[in-house]
């Protein structure tokens, strides 16, 4: 990281929440324009829209990482499926009216992203200083 501004750890996890933000506001706008022609979008669709916004900020932090980056990304993963799992469980116990509309692993995913970018970047960080 020779010449680049050193950043906290948290920053990528901010830009991610904004990016998801950002994402559910395009959705918003996709619902606006179906809705008069009877077209909602699936949870599906929501989840995928997501996706793709908030893969940024972690795509940079992987590019610009050390070799320690391969378990970095382990464990991030790790974090998101644990936190993944928990959310959707506990959202399905919650509202059991909304598990076939996958209600659940939207809101888990949504949980899930910025818990795995903190991770990744937390990891970075402190591998990058010790």
């Amino acid at each position: 990281m020779s010449g680049s501004v050193r950043r906290s750890w948290w920053d990528p996890v901010l830009s991610t929440v904004g990016l998801e933000l950002a994402a559910l506001a395009v959705c918003g706008v996709m619902v606006l324009v179906g809705w008069p022609f009877g077209w909602l979008p699936d949870t599906e669709v929501v989840g995928f829209v997501t996706f793709v916004f908030t893969t940024g900020p972690a795509a940079e932090l992987y590019r610009e990482a050390a070799p320690t980056r391969r378990l970095a990304a382990v464990v991030a993963l790790l974090a998101i499926v644990t936190a993944w799992l928990l959310v959707v469980a506990i959202a399905d116990w919650a509202f059991p009216a909304l598990v076939d509309r996958g209600v659940g692993a939207l809101v888990a995913y949504l949980v899930a992203a910025p818990i795995g970018v903190a991770v990744f970047s937390w990891f970075l960080t402190e591998a990058n200083t010790g």
